[in-house]
């Protein structure tokens, strides 16, 4: 990690990043780039380049896919923009993100999704793919335009009204049978409103003591419960946005066992495989999120899920919010946290570190399993001569301390501010052009 020499050209050129280590192991090699894919793998490599990258000791990894990315726009921008979202996707290693559907207006018609496809090509830093509404508004009452999504140039594959749970049975089927028509995905945010009215933290102990509305686990789980079995029933795609419960894992491990129709999926996210609810004693509204921050035996059941692919993959579920959102009474904040940049290096916090997955493993649930959910076939690829080059160099001794203020964006919500944490984010290589470099976004000005 020591250096840079510039490019001779802006696009097509060949990038050579010099004595990486793939997936961690073995001694390390050459890299070398072109025309947006892997050319040659080697030793010492003998070669020409426009571009070198002086990466010693770097871990290679296919670049990160982010199933459940906020990126606010349109109409929260003072938030979030498709921009500075794909720099701090950028920076965090990432190649291609999910942009969620709760927008205003929402993204649950073709002239949304095609709005925010186009503004991702435009910033050109990672590929930002629209995610669209289930249900019209999002209210829940009728199926939005997902058809016409689908058939949109933003090709449209993954529904979600997150934010907001489908709870009517009858809509979530339908969803089931009209995405599992052309192989579509629906992502279910597992919150049952009849159990949650007014829900502030999870439901327990902590929650009593400081006077919060609780969360009871079981509102996520008899949703993820019933919305399998509409999958079995269907054959439909279901993915389960950011469990949050040990016994919605316990599930997942039992329905996994079976020998059904359709197809479960399931991602959890960096901060409920770190933080507890004992954070909540400070009334700190960095820490309001949903689904809450749970328990200890909770963290523990989903790094264990993780690890044994119960739980296939980490997502974000970035989410920006401006000052004035947060920096208020909790009651009256908004759920929700950064997590773009900070992800890998939570991960390497939570799941490496002790023990619990290797860096072929991170490769599997940042990049591959989040790719194969979606079906994106240029994404979480080998890296292999031939394979496009999406790719994040990760130095795995650094250190770095969380500031939010220092991160991409407006907002700085994040609730890991002051902490320590492990690895970090080189460079990003986005097919095949070097995205982020030491902590700064190098954007070209849009694709041609």
């Amino acid at each position: 990690m020591n250096g840079v020499e510039r490019p001779t050209e802006e696009s097509g050129g060949r990038v050579l990043l010099r004595s990486v280590r793939p997936y961690g192991t073995g001694d390390p090699v050459d890299l070398l780039v072109e025309n947006g894919r892997i050319a040659a793998l080697g030793a010492d490599l003998d070669v020409e380049a426009d571009r070198v990258v002086h990466a010693e000791g770097a871990v290679a990894l296919p670049g990160f896919v982010d199933l459940h990315t906020h990126l606010r726009e349109p109409g929260r921008e003072d938030a979030e923009t498709v921009e500075s979202g794909s720099v701090a996707a950028a920076l965090g290693g990432y190649t291609a993100v999910f942009a969620m559907a709760n927008t205003d207006p929402v993204a649950d018609n073709a002239i949304v999704v095609e709005h925010v496809r186009r503004r991702g090509d435009e910033v050109d830093l990672v590929d930002v793919h629209p995610v669209g509404a289930v249900t019209a508004g999002l209210g829940g009452a009728k199926l939005a335009e997902i058809g016409a999504m689908a058939r949109s140039s933003a090709a449209v594959r993954v529904f979600s009204d997150d934010g907001h749970c489908v709870d009517d049975p009858l809509l979530v089927r339908r969803a089931l049978e009209y995405t599992g028509a052309f192989g579509g995905v629906v992502a279910q945010h597992a919150q049952d409103p009849r159990l949650t009215p007014g829900a502030q933290a999870h439901e327990g102990g902590n929650a009593a003591r400081l006077g919060l509305a609780g969360w009871p686990a079981p509102a996520e789980e008899s949703v993820v419960a019933r919305d399998c079995m509409l999958a079995g029933h269907t054959g439909g795609s279901l993915h389960v946005c950011h469990v949050s419960s040990a016994g919605t894992a316990d599930f997942l491990s039992w329905w996994r066992s079976r020998d059904v129709r359709g197809r479960v999926s399931a991602e959890v996210t960096p901060h409920h495989l770190l933080l507890t609810d004992e954070l909540l004693e400070t009334y700190d509204p960095r820490y309001k999120v949903n689904p809450p921050l749970r328990t200890d035996d909770d963290v523990r059941g989903l790094r264990e899920a993780l690890a044994s692919g119960v739980i296939d993959c980490v997502a974000t579920d970035h989410a920006p919010h401006a000052e004035q959102d947060k920096d208020c009474e909790w009651s009256a904040a908004r759920p929700g946290m950064l997590g773009l940049q900070t992800a890998l290096s939570v991960l390497v916090r939570g799941m490496v570190r002790p023990g619990l997955l290797d860096w072929r493993g991170v490769a599997r649930v940042l990049s591959e399993a989040p790719a194969r959910i979606a079906g994106l076939t240029d994404q979480g690829r080998p890296l292999e001569v031939g394979e496009p080059a999406n790719i994040a160099l990760v130095d795995p001794e650094g250190e770095w301390t969380v500031h939010g203020a220092e991160l991409a964006g407006t907002a700085v919500n994040t609730p890991f501010e002051g902490m320590v944490l492990p690895a970090r984010v080189f460079a990003t290589i986005s097919r095949g052009r070097v995205t982020a470099l030491d902590g700064k976004v190098e954007p070209r000005g849009g694709r041609s």
